[in-house]
């Protein structure tokens, strides 16, 4: 989608200069462009094109599951008049939900790229473990630093009536 086009506007009114100024470096969704891969099972890849930000003019900030991505760029004001603004200049804010227990791993600027590699760490106790079956006697095993003990069923009815 492209941005509006005011300049025919600019011809037809007087005294509204800075309510332009303020329409055309207004926060644009669509700006600056990004891509999200799925790069593994559990990494993600974000790239954004921000061509003439440098990495101190850009904040990346992590707020629980809130990526917040800043880019704060002041363009040179110079005498020259620009009949039409394509390249991308100013500051932008664009704000990622990510998913639970995702977390940015790696973020780079190269060539006008930003890049932030995010991966998914789970917990130790919500990963899937295997669970040891048992068959035929149904006297209860307890595994402890890799021995197997068994209870006595003495000692389990004992347990059972205290």
């Amino acid at each position: 989608m492209r941005s509006t086009e005011f300049a025919p506007l600019f011809r037809s009114t007087v005294g509204f200069d800075r309510l332009f100024d303020m329409l055309e470096n207004s926060v644009r969704p669509e700006w600056p462009p990004y891509n999200i891969e799925k790069q593994g099972e559990n990494a993600y890849r974000i790239t954004m094109a921000i061509a003439g930000f440098r990495p101190d003019e850009v904040e990346l900030t992590q707020h629980g599951a809130e990526l917040i991505v800043i880019g704060r760029n002041n363009p040179e004001e110079n005498a020259t008049q620009v009949l039409h603004r394509g390249l991308g200049v100013g500051s932008f804010k664009q704000a990622f939900r990510l998913a639970d227990y995702v977390k940015v791993e790696n973020a780079s600027l190269e060539n006008g790229l930003l890049i932030i590699d995010l991966v998914r760490e789970l917990p130790e106790e919500l990963k899937p473990r295997r669970i040891a079956i048992t068959s035929g006697d149904h006297t209860p095993r307890i595994e402890a630093a890799g021995q197997h003990k068994q209870i006595s069923q003495d000692t389990q009815k004992d347990r059972e009536a205290a």
